[in-house]
């Protein structure tokens, strides 16, 4: 097997559970083959750089074998290899969200249905 469809190979690399939800992620702009935006129809091949964009979630990784298959978590594990760069990043990001929400403060109680309608009434006052 010398290339494999690009939304295939995320859902056998266990990126997306769905086919379609990997064609949509990459008819959106999230996925990108060595740099550039791509098709769901594009082959991707050994040794391609994919970056991919989920959620708040970016991984840059490098493929390293191909599979149109979905298999165990495992086995999906060895198609891919993600860039020393990619996982230092996504480190980062995930400890500076944990401080977000640490400092941020939590209110005390929740609010009242009163209060909820002013909160709604204030947001749509707002927006027009």
């Amino acid at each position: 097997m010398e290339s494999v469809r690009i939304d295939s190979w995320l859902w056998a690399a266990r990126f997306f559970k769905t086919r379609t939800l990997a064609k949509n992620a990459i008819e959106g702009g999230k996925i990108h083959i060595d740099g550039n935006r791509t098709k769901a129809s594009k082959a991707v091949q050994s040794g391609q750089t994919v970056t991919i964009s989920k959620g708040t979630e970016h991984f840059e990784v490098v493929v390293r074998g191909l599979s149109n298959k979905r298999g165990p978590a495992k086995v999906a594990q060895t198609l891919y290899e993600e860039t020393t760069e990619s996982v230092a990043k996504r480190e980062m990001n995930s400890e500076q969200r944990k401080l977000a929400r640490a400092a941020a403060a939590a209110p005390d109680h929740k609010p009242s249905k009163k209060e909820r309608r002013d909160i709604q009434r204030f947001k749509r006052d707002n927006l027009e």
